[in-house]
């Protein structure tokens, strides 16, 4: 089996226009520490041996708060969607050896067992792609994890793009990944942005892969609350009850 080496890439550069603030997302505060310090946190536990961090909406407050965490900081300007935030860090990493692990900087509750258990299940799988998944109760609008009977991976549509039947599926897309570094560069290299939204999306990696014939698989967080990512003030709330509790 190849080695558990991976460097942790963090995606830290939305504004948050619906936190109701000028407040870049990622320094929101959760019982105390701005929500990047939480997945950075969980990086470094699980033991990412570097650690990336796409920033964008006040870059320079956030190079400035969290300057001790040696961390490297890679600005994406202008945003132009997940895919495109992750190929800024192309020239960082792209001769590095080990597995790249894409983590939000706005999901603060992630436990450092769970980015392990996805390295782990990663590998076991000789899968090229592995998202992290999990199944809320509904009604939700997340993207759905388009499965064959073999439990492969085929697709992740977004719920705007989603038939009446895909949206019945009950796994969805957390954002979170382990990717082998050399396919997440050359996929992201063909990945377009002929969508709604004309943004360039990181969930069509899996489709490139299987269209290369390569293994996608998805780990299922047990946890719901556990991977929820935080986009309101309400849900902010909701996260410090659970990490009270």
């Amino acid at each position: 089996m190849k080695e558990k080496k991976f460097c942790a890439l963090i995606l830290a550069a939305g504004k948050g226009t619906r936190m109701k603030s000028d407040l870049a997302k990622v320094l929101h505060v959760l019982n105390g520490k701005p929500l990047l310090h939480y997945s950075l946190a969980a990086a470094e536990s699980a033991g990412a041996e570097k650690i990336v961090v796409i920033i964008g909406h006040q870059a320079d407050k956030i190079r400035d708060d969290f300057s001790s965490r040696g961390c490297i900081f890679v600005e994406q300007k202008p945003q132009l969607g997940t895919g495109h935030a992750v190929l800024q860090a192309k020239n960082v990493l792209a001769d590095y050896k080990g597995l790249i692990v894409i983590l939000c900087g706005d999901v603060p509750l992630l436990k450092p067992a769970t980015i392990k258990s996805l390295v782990d299940n990663h590998l076991a799988a000789k899968a090229v792609v592995s998202v992290l998944t999990t199944i809320p109760p509904p009604p939700h609008a997340y993207g759905r994890i388009v499965k064959d009977d073999k439990d492969n991976v085929l697709k992740i549509v977004e719920y705007k793009d989603a038939t009446e039947d895909e949206k019945k599926i009950g796994e969805i897309n957390t954002g979170i990944y382990c990717v082998d570094t050399k396919f997440l560069f050359s996929a992201l290299g063909k990945v377009n942005n002929n969508n709604q939204q004309h943004e360039y999306y990181l969930t069509d990696i899996v489709e490139i892969a299987c269209r290369a014939g390569q293994k996608v698989k998805s780990f299922i967080a047990s946890d719901y609350i556990e991977v929820m990512g935080i986009n309101t003030v309400e849900e902010l709330s909701r996260a410090e009850k659970y990490l009270l509790a």
